[in-house]
């Protein structure tokens, strides 16, 4: 699952944690970004302690699993995470799915843990350059899910994810207990409040959006992006 920052991707690990048959990865890049960034992210320190700073090692975790029960492994992969520097043809061996939400609404609730924000933050250019390697080498029709789909029409948008994987869909994706996991990364004290109060997937509200003007010329610069994943969204 390719989605940027603020966008239900963590709600979304929970609802595939939630299968039986499956386990999660939560951001397995995320070292490899911080090593090669001066981004200054909550835990910085703690998460490039705890997770592999090569790509082409989490590349290989990510197409070999591990050594579990389960016969599913779902990724929740954050956009901005992916650096021009890593390679793409280990996609070929995964179901690419693509999370999107309008630039407004993720720089929206971005800007409120990170006012500093900058469009590379955001991920629509990363998620966009994904889409179209995937698009090209892997798969001629990848699903691209918009995340106000998935709280309003939960079972419709999960469905189509399971069919897109080849499996049946679970009604235990539907709802989960409240608090941490095991599998949260370490970063999920500064992160994770939300979904770690939540219970299942709400649906969308009439929220207003502010954004001051470096945040609307942020938004702006992402939109082009997001227009033509858009376009290529499946509807429900």
């Amino acid at each position: 699952m390719w989605s940027g920052p603020r966008n239900i991707s963590t709600a979304l690990m929970r609802a595939w944690e939630n299968r039986a048959d499956t386990f999660v990865t939560d951001e397995p890049f995320y070292a490899y970004y911080l090593t090669n960034t001066d981004v200054d992210h909550p835990g910085r320190a703690d998460i490039i302690r705890t997770q592999p700073t090569q790509w082409q090692e989490v590349a290989h975790r990510c197409t070999t699993g591990t050594a579990t029960t389960e016969t599913i492994h779902y990724q929740k992969h954050m956009t901005q995470h992916m650096l021009p520097t890593i390679k793409m043809d280990w996609l070929e061996k995964l179901v690419n799915i693509f999370l999107i939400r309008s630039p407004q609404a993720v720089a929206s609730s971005y800007a409120k843990a990170r006012p500093d924000l900058t469009a590379s933050d955001l991920g629509f250019e990363q998620q966009h350059r994904l889409y179209q390697h995937v698009l090209n080498h892997v798969d001629s029709n990848p699903l691209v899910i918009n995340s106000d789909d998935v709280r309003n029409h939960p079972e419709q948008a999960l469905s189509a994810m399971c069919r897109k994987a080849g499996i049946a869909f679970d009604q235990a994706m539907l709802t989960w207990r409240k608090g941490r996991r095991e599998s949260d990364g370490i970063w999920a004290p500064h992160w994770y409040k939300n979904v770690e109060d939540s219970t299942g997937f709400q649906p969308t509200t009439a929220t207003p959006i502010e954004l001051d003007e470096t945040q609307t010329k942020i938004a702006d610069l992402c939109q082009p992006y997001y227009d033509e994943m858009l376009s290529r969204c499946q509807k429900f």
